[in-house]
């Protein structure tokens, strides 16, 4: 795979915070969290939708068989900018009328979805606030949850084996973890010095290979990591600034760089440069999931 990602689009830097990003290799989504909007993109972006008034869209999967877009919608406290809420919610927004679906949550008391993947018939999406994970059938509006919250701590990137049988998770502040999806065993895996690799944003499986968006500190990375049992092998493919998260569109791996996070505990500096797409050639193993 090259290392060197390859810049394909600039975001206008009037959207200060750009997070989530899906494909179906014409058409590029973009989740700007500040100013609540959806974008399109091909050659330049428009919006094709807003977020009601208190949901900020972080990350966004593609349902590319029903033209819905997934939103992790949410409103979790600390954010500078952002009035914090009890519960954010799941939504599903129709591409072809750019109208709100379904707009779900949990029976728990507080949901604060961050992220959000289509795998299969199957929606699953993390709370990254308590490290949750909830799973939603297609044609069902029950999100349940897959183990009990409070077991983990800030769920992020989600990724489905290629047995179909166990879940790989990204939790921010413990690590990658996995998750039987008959037992909802949960395993925290360790890399061979006996550290987790914790920071880890989005996620995506090519083959037996999980990509991940690394932005634990200010220079991020997108990291190639091989789960076992209960070891984690870890290799930097690219060294990113300011990452989020990351897709496959047939072709090739995209991701966000340049988001917009590292700069906003400075409310009252003037943004530049927008956020930017890259793109890295994927492996051949790589599918759309």
């Amino acid at each position: 795979m090259a290392t060197r990602p390859e810049p394909i689009l600039t975001i206008d830097p009037k959207h200060r915070v750009i997070e989530g990003v899906a494909s179906d290799g014409k058409t590029i989504w973009i989740s700007s969290v500040l100013d609540r909007k959806i974008l399109a993109c091909r050659s330049s972006c428009r919006t094709i939708a807003s977020l009601p008034p208190g949901l900020h869209p972080f990350a966004i999967a593609l349902d590319a068989r029903t033209r819905t877009l997934w939103i992790a919608a949410d409103c979790p406290p600390g954010v500078p900018a952002i009035r914090p809420c009890r519960r954010g919610a799941l939504v599903a927004l129709d591409l072809r009328s750019g109208r709100v679906r379904m707009q779900l949550a949990p029976a728990s008391p507080s949901f604060h979805p961050g992220d959000v993947s289509v795998l299969g018939t199957r929606i699953f999406a993390s709370d990254s606030q308590n490290g949750a994970v909830y799973v939603l059938d297609r044609n069902s509006r029950d999100l349940r949850p897959l183990f009990k919250s409070g077991i983990g701590k800030s769920g992020q990137g989600i990724a489905l084996d290629a047995s179909g049988k166990r879940l790989v998770v990204a939790d921010y502040s413990q690590g990658i973890t996995t998750v039987d999806l008959a037992t909802g065993e949960r395993t925290i895996l360790h890399k061979s010095d006996g550290r987790s690799q914790r920071g880890i944003d989005g996620l995506l499986r090519c083959g037996s290979t999980y990509y991940g968006i690394y932005n634990g500190e200010p220079e991020g990375a997108l990291l190639a990591m091989s789960p076992g049992r209960s070891d984690l092998h870890v290799e930097k493919v690219a060294e990113l600034k300011d990452p989020t998260q990351l897709t496959y569109d047939g072709k090739r791996m995209l991701l966000v760089a340049g988001s917009g996070w590292a700069e906003l505990d400075k409310p009252d500096s003037e943004r530049v440069t927008g956020a930017t797409i890259l793109a890295v050639p994927a492996p051949g193993d790589c599918r759309t999931q």
